[in-house]
């Protein structure tokens, strides 16, 4: 197999700054085109839509779809449907039951789907993952809180149902706590803050559990500003280990690791290996513990919100 060739549909800022620079730096894949209604990049074939990049576009094995959540589902059935692996952004759609139809086409087609959490790739999560293995942990607390002016200027769409408000920078924590802990968790209570003016909550407080009744807490807020918090703290009968900076920082009674990000390039690394390959890889379980937030949660009306 040859180099993969992807483009880029939804060219925002996620794509600007994470996507293209991980392709350049990811050994077996290529940037091959954009599709975008709304920007382009130079010396690269663009496209306004995806309908147009698959029937007039260049020959490409791959997209990887950073549109928002709401649309990505009818962009991933026409790409699987044209033969091409496709990569989902998280969150991997605005609901949970549409992304089994995806699987089972990808299965059908042959082709990849690789529903990605970023965060995972963070170089301090595997390190935490395996020193939690070895000790009884007996609690659990998040604290993630960014400005979402500062992270996620003028996308009206992060605020519209499906667009999951605060929990799209929460889910990164989901996503890392499903993957650093050794049970399965849960949520089993909730609080959202809803602006008055938005659809979307800008905060919410989780209460989780997992199968041995371990105590988990969860804050997200997008109302922080100054130093920003992307933090787990896990306290075991030995000592307390802290995550922090996005799963880039490890600390447990000394610093284990203190790295740069390499999520993204992480991320294409394994695209290109279940690529090569046409398995999938589609772990929906942040994405559960997001909606059962959504059922379980008590709803709080706060102060609008005005970007």
């Amino acid at each position: 197999m040859g180099e993969l060739r992807v483009a880029i549909v939804g060219f925002g800022k996620i794509a600007r700054d994470q996507h293209v620079p991980a392709i350049a730096a990811t050994p077996g894949i290529t940037l091959a085109a954009v599709a975008s209604r709304n920007a382009s990049l130079p010396g690269l074939p663009h496209f306004a839509t995806i309908e147009q990049l698959l029937h007039d576009g260049p020959d490409i094995d791959a997209v990887a779809l950073c549109t928002p959540p709401q649309v990505r589902r009818q962009q991933a059935v026409a790409a699987l449907k044209a033969g091409k692996h496709v990569m989902l952004e998280k969150p991997p759609g605005a609901g949970v039951t549409e992304l089994d139809p995806l699987i089972a086409l990808a299965a059908e087609q042959r082709r990849t789907l690789f529903a990605t959490w970023h965060s995972r790739y963070a170089p301090a999560v595997e390190p935490a993952r395996a020193w939690l293995a070895e000790r009884r942990i007996t609690k659990v607390q998040i604290n993630w809180k960014e400005d979402v002016r500062v992270w996620h200027p003028g996308q009206t769409w992060i605020w519209e149902p499906g667009g999951l408000g605060v929990f799209d920078p929460g889910i990164n924590a989901l996503s890392i706590l499903t993957r650093i802990l050794p049970r399965q968790v849960f949520v089993t209570a909730a609080e959202l803050s809803f602006p008055s003016n938005r659809a979307a909550p800008i905060a919410a407080d989780l209460t989780l559990t997992d199968t041995s009744g371990l105590t988990i807490a969860a804050a997200f807020d997008f109302r922080q500003t100054g130093p920003q918090s992307w933090d787990i703290i896990v306290d075991t009968e030995e000592e307390q280990l802290v995550l922090s900076r996005g799963g880039a920082r490890l600390v447990a009674g000394e610093t284990l690791v203190e790295a740069p990000d390499e999520e993204y390039p992480g991320l294409y690394r394994r695209f290109v290996e279940l690529a090569a390959s046409g398995a999938s890889d589609v772990d929906l379980l942040p994405l559960r513990l997001v909606a059962d937030s959504f059922l379980l949660g008590s709803r709080r009306i706060v102060e609008p919100f005005e970007d």
